[in-house]
């Protein structure tokens, strides 16, 4: 696919601005979807444009449908339809055991980390299916190791929204795989992000890396890399398949 126009959901800090950043030096047109960090996103764009590319960054929370909803038809309106989503906006609540849960933490995390991925898989495929007249295109979630891992006493429910996006890859891979659309994840183990600090243990990567295979924390670009992967063309046998980059944990 020649005109390369993606979509990274949370593309202000972390996995998301790596992952605009790489993407941006291999030719794709770049949007930055951001929730409240309008001046992380700004950097981002201005970096991207200081190096040739093309992005735009758009506000949106993607708990909201209607928000998403507009971000896409902003994207429409600058670049055209997407031919690329990355799926990885997602919060984190503070460290707790499920003692300490209630609804109202797992409404607010769910709506962001599960509705807000579906209704933006939605707008996607609305766009990219021949069906409809789209070029096709390509979807990565980014899940984490934590769906694998449960992250019991400390984010066992931000572990059972990610479980959520290992079934959505594996479903909408299906799904849409007669509609020149591939569906693939990530899933992240201990890497060094500011996310960490949203749960209370900035430093967390440092307390846990001698226990990994590895014996260290992994870096935003190393997953960024994997998604670039799969969002090219040299991937485009991948459907419904998943790249664990956990240090071997």
């Amino acid at each position: 696919m020649k005109n390369k126009i993606t979509l990274i959901t949370g593309g202000d800090r972390g996995i998301g601005r790596a992952t605009a950043l790489c993407l941006a030096s291999k030719g794709h047109k770049v949007c930055i979807g951001y929730h409240t960090r309008e001046a992380c996103a700004q950097e981002v764009i201005e970096r991207i444009r200081y190096l040739g590319g093309e992005a735009i960054a758009v506000q949106a929370d993607i708990s909201q449908e209607e928000q998403v909803v507009e971000l896409f038809l902003q994207i429409d309106k600058t670049f055209g339809p997407i031919s690329g989503l990355v799926n990885n906006a997602a919060i984190l609540m503070p460290q707790a055991s499920i003692e300490q849960l209630d609804a109202q933490r797992l409404a607010t995390l769910f709506a962001t980390n599960v509705t807000g991925s579906f209704i933006c898989a939605r707008e996607a495929v609305k766009r990219m299916a021949w069906r409809h007249g789209g070029q096709g295109g390509a979807i990565v979630n980014v899940s984490s190791a934590a769906a694998r891992l449960g992250s019991p006493h400390e984010y066992l429910d931000y572990a059972a929204s990610k479980g959520a996006i290992d079934t959505l890859t594996i479903g909408l891979s299906l799904e849409v795989a007669a509609q020149g659309i591939r569906v693939n994840a990530v899933r992240p183990g201990f890497i060094y992000t500011e996310m960490h600090a949203d749960g209370g243990e900035a430093t967390r990567v440092d307390r846990v890396k001698e226990s990994l295979p590895m014996k260290r924390g992994g870096q935003p670009d190393e997953v960024a890399q994997a998604i670039s992967w799969l969002l090219s063309d040299e991937a485009s046998y991948v459907t419904g398949s998943f790249i664990d980059l956990a240090g071997g944990k």
